[in-house]
């Protein structure tokens, strides 16, 4: 009986190992972290880029190239205001400081087709002069273009007298005016520097250039 008690005694004892068992520990240098690599390479030798201003200064020769081109249109443009002319002689007392420069002009044989081409030949399509220079060229010789449409409507549908003939002075006056506010905007703006984007030439002038 002692024999059996002993034997249940000694099957029942729980072993140290089993009730502290020693964890699996792996070698410490297996939890060393690597170190983390930056993906963005740094040039010491370049340096960051800056955005340019937009307000450059505009060197004094191309602001009067670009002033000058718009004496083109406004030259020839004079002829729609006859009829102002006329009915303000006063009117006529604003232009005297020009009028040397438009007799000059005048006394070139085919000053316009010559000065027209020029323009656009000589300065547009020349990279060798800067965007500012050949936009505001491109705009003085659209508003050139556009000049001619009025003369061709004249022709084709011959007002007259009446109100085809009240019709045509009204859009002489008209034409004029519309010269008259595009040159002296382009003018200021080309000797300020600045960049005139006149109505209905000016996205018309983008496209070519």
């Amino acid at each position: 009986m002692a024999t059996c008690h002993h034997l249940l005694r000694f099957s029942f004892s729980p072993s140290p190992k089993t009730l502290t068992p020693k964890p699996f520990l792996p070698p410490i240098h297996q939890f060393t972290v690597p170190p983390l690599k930056s993906t963005a390479r740094i040039s010491p030798s370049r340096s960051p880029t800056l955005c340019k201003s937009s307000n450059q200064t505009v060197p004094a020769t191309d602001r009067l190239i670009s002033a000058v081109s718009y004496f083109l249109p406004f030259f020839n443009g004079l002829q729609y205001g006859r009829y102002l002319f006329v009915q303000y002689p006063q009117l006529g007392l604003l232009f005297d400081p020009i009028f040397p420069l438009l007799s000059l002009y005048r006394s070139v044989p085919y000053a316009s087709f010559v000065a027209f081409f020029a323009l656009y030949l000589g300065v547009v399509r020349n990279p060798s002069f800067s965007r500012f220079v050949r936009f505001n060229s491109m705009q003085a010789v659209v508003l050139d273009v556009l000049l001619a449409l009025p003369l061709l409507l004249q022709r084709v549908f011959n007002p007259g007298r009446g109100l085809g003939l009240r019709l045509m002075v009204l859009g002489y006056n008209s034409m004029f005016v519309f010269i008259g506010a595009c040159f002296l905007y382009g003018l200021v703006s080309c000797v300020l520097g600045r960049t005139p984007y006149l109505p209905f030439v000016a996205s018309a002038a983008d496209r070519q250039l």
